[in-house]
């Protein structure tokens, strides 16, 4: 069973850009030294400025060890099974899969930089609407801060005045994460009891496997409701892409080319039955008929009607290339 993912983020000491620096110099000390608690301690307090406080140093070194950077062998510290994978090669990328793998949020926070950049003030809302089992203070920006700076050592996030933006790194990787991260357990990330949350439930009878932070983003940006039949129970929606996936993979991690739909209505969008065009008008198939009451409902009779996206609709050129290629829909 896999270990339970980290609500959590701890700073390092060092400087907000200088995580990885600081955690690589801990790592290097543990598997030289192999060092008790109170050695470590001292070492923190020899190495870095300004740092006296048993209890801060103690902090950071639970969280290494909860990640599993480090762990303990009766009274010494010794590398864990992360720290030796990383100091292996000690390369970003190999970095970066630990930090994401073990951290909640981290890579929902690198997709929504994708559509643009962000206030710590949009960062922390962004988490806790996405991922609410974080659970902190709305009003404080320090566990904000503390992700966006793990994300900049990682070369992934830069800061220009109070905004925060991805890096030609960071949208390198959201490009291969919705892919790669696909399929990836996440049942830890909630407690809730029946595991169908935005961030935990897998797709797997029509919609492609995406990772499931890029799924639950989606869904935070989209009040988590279809758009079109406003069903709203995370289990039964799926993430749709207006331009295809096989088609076009540079717009597979594209928040604007994605949108909520329920199964039966992701189903019905995908085999052309109706659309949505460039003015987020729904247009309907004329071909299309149903004895459904909810399809006539949320589709046929709403034909010509707005859809309602509020600020976080689909990319309107998006839809009008998709659009081109329905040969029942004529100007």
């Amino acid at each position: 069973m896999s270990p339970e993912r980290l609500r959590s983020i701890v700073p390092m000491f060092g400087g907000g850009t200088s995580y990885v620096e600081t955690l690589d110099a801990i790592l290097e000390f543990v598997d030289e030294h192999q060092p008790t608690t109170d050695e470590l301690v001292g070492w923190h307090r020899g190495t870095f400025a300004r740092v006296s406080s048993r209890d801060s140093i103690l902090r950071r070194v639970d969280y290494l060890e909860d990640v599993g950077f480090i762990r303990r062998a009766g009274d010494y510290w010794q590398l864990g099974p992360e720290g030796e994978a990383y100091l292996s090669d000690q390369t970003t990328s190999t970095l970066l899969e630990i930090m994401v793998r073990r951290n909640v949020g981290l890579r929902s926070l690198l997709y929504a930089l994708s559509a643009g950049p962000m206030t710590i003030d949009e960062v922390s809302h962004q988490q806790l609407d996405t991922h609410p089992e974080l659970g902190w203070n709305p009003s404080s920006p320090d566990m904000a801060k503390q992700r966006t700076n793990w994300l900049r050592s990682l070369g992934l996030v830069e800061k220009d005045g109070s905004l925060y933006s991805l890096t030609d790194e960071g949208r390198k990787f959201t490009d291969r994460a919705v892919e790669q991260w696909a399929g990836t357990e996440e049942a830890s990330v909630s407690n809730a009891g029946d595991g169908l949350t935005a961030a935990t439930y897998e797709t797997t009878v029509v919609a492609r496997s995406v990772d499931p932070e890029f799924r639950a983003t989606v869904l935070s940006q989209h009040d988590g409701m279809c758009p079109v039949s406003h069903v709203d129970h995370p289990a039964l929606l799926d993430v749709a892409h207006v331009l295809p996936w096989s088609e076009y993979p540079d717009h597979r991690a594209d928040l604007g080319n994605v949108l909520p739909l329920s199964k039966t209505h992701h189903a019905a969008f995908d085999r052309e039955l109706f659309t949505i065009d460039a003015d987020y008008r729904l247009r309907v198939n004329p071909e299309f008929d149903t004895q459904s009451d909810i399809l006539q409902r949320t589709i046929i009779e709403q034909a010509g009607e707005q859809v309602s996206f509020g600020d976080t609709g689909p990319e309107p050129t998006y839809l009008q290339e998709h659009n081109q290629r329905l040969a029942w829909l004529a100007d």
